[in-house]
């Protein structure tokens, strides 16, 4: 009886992680057609813009490379400098690392 109850909770708790890690792609598809689609197109562009590894480095050190990358743009500018971006930098970083370049996944809308 013991197993069954630890291999039950276990089962669950495996389900509640793959939906939390699901939300963040999700939420992260949705910020980038919100944020980024219009300069760097598509959902399936932009995130082939780099490969996992690529996005890895593009967010490391509170994505200050990102940020400055984008500082020409006035309105990029604001946003990647802004608090919307800092509260919604993990949710678009797990976004594009699921589907850079290398990843074999494609987005299934935009």
């Amino acid at each position: 009886m013991g197993k069954t109850r630890l291999y039950i909770a276990a089962l669950i708790l495996g389900v509640m992680s793959a939906t939390v890690a699901c939300a963040g792609v999700e939420d992260g598809q949705k910020i980038y057609l919100k944020a980024c689609k219009s300069c760097h197109g598509n959902g399936v562009k932009g995130a082939a813009m780099a490969t996992q590894n690529g996005w890895d480095k593009w967010f490391e050190k509170d994505a200050v490379a990102l940020v400055e990358k984008h500082k020409s743009d006035a309105k990029s500018a604001a946003y990647f400098g802004g608090p919307s971006f800092k509260n919604q930098m993990q949710d678009l970083h797990e976004f594009l690392k699921e589907y850079g370049s290398d990843s074999g996944n494609v987005p299934a809308c935009g």
